[in-house]
């Protein structure tokens, strides 16, 4: 078995980024497969080029100047899903699914909400995780390996913000939101960062608006969730902070979060 990087990373605009990400990829961690989210384009925009030079498959599921979520493998797609039979699911593009040698990763882009939960953002929050959760549950009795990743908009304890009482009563940290991102959790998976550091503070996002970055002032708001089949191979974990920390190109808002999987395969 073959140790293989599987990344997710809000990139907040691909046209944006895609020169810092393809020097990531290129010099600094140079990831197999790659979940990216807030893509804020449709596939004809999206710059397949820098990434099929270093050797990935694609595949996208993007909207015009919003939401839009993708997959950059270098191992073969096997199977690409882009439409679920679910209204509150395919109402805007937050989700692609994609199947790589008996293995189903599952890249989401959650809603944002609201803080005032009365909000139709914060009920449509609401109505996607519980969405989601069907899909997910159904999703692991066919498949025993499954991954679901990405930017799901919720940090689930004290320990995934800076300052607790900072965050208490703020979009992203409200009791519902928590209750259903565990819901999603009891259906079979493990957070497996958690799993990895079960005593660890560790961000993913931080606020532009502060310069949070430089003070570690954030959110852990991206997992990479998995089944027992995957969290069993799972050797390593960590967010990758070279992106976040440029000064130019501007960065996204959010870092990239790198497991560490054995697998099977080799890259293509």
């Amino acid at each position: 078995m073959k140790l293989t990087k599987i990344a997710t990373f809000n990139v907040n605009s691909i046209r944006s980024r895609v020169d810092l990400i393809a020097t990531w990829l290129k010099e600094k961690n140079p990831v197999d497969i790659l979940c990216m989210q807030e893509l804020k384009c449709e596939e004809a925009q999206f710059p397949k080029a820098p990434f099929e030079a270093l050797g990935y498959e694609i595949a996208v599921n993007g909207e015009k100047r919003y939401n839009g979520v993708a997959v950059c493998s270098r191992l073969p797609l096997k199977r690409v899903k882009r439409e679920f039979g679910v209204e509150v699911l395919d109402r805007q593009k937050r989700l692609i699914e994609v199947e790589i040698e008996d293995m189903v990763i599952l890249n989401v882009y959650a809603p944002h909400g609201d803080s005032d939960e009365s909000n139709p953002k914060h009920l449509y929050k609401m109505e996607f995780y519980d969405a989601l959760r069907a899909y997910v549950a159904a999703l692991h009795e066919t498949y025993e390996k499954v991954i679901v990743l990405g930017d799901m908009n919720v940090a689930l304890e004290d320990i995934d913000v800076y300052n607790p009482e900072i965050f208490e009563g703020s979009v992203g940290f409200l009791e519902s939101e928590k209750e259903k991102l565990r819901a999603l959790i009891d259906v079979g998976l493990h957070d497996c960062y958690r799993n990895k550091y079960p005593d660890t503070k560790a961000f993913t996002w931080w606020d532009y608006r502060t310069a949070g970055i430089w003070r570690d002032e954030g959110m852990r708001i991206d997992y990479i969730l998995a089944t027992d089949a995957v969290v069993a191979l799972c050797e390593d974990i960590s967010v990758d902070l070279w992106t976040r920390r440029r000064r130019t190109p501007t960065p996204s808002d959010h870092a990239p979060l790198v497991g560490i999987v054995k697998l099977s395969g080799s890259r293509k």
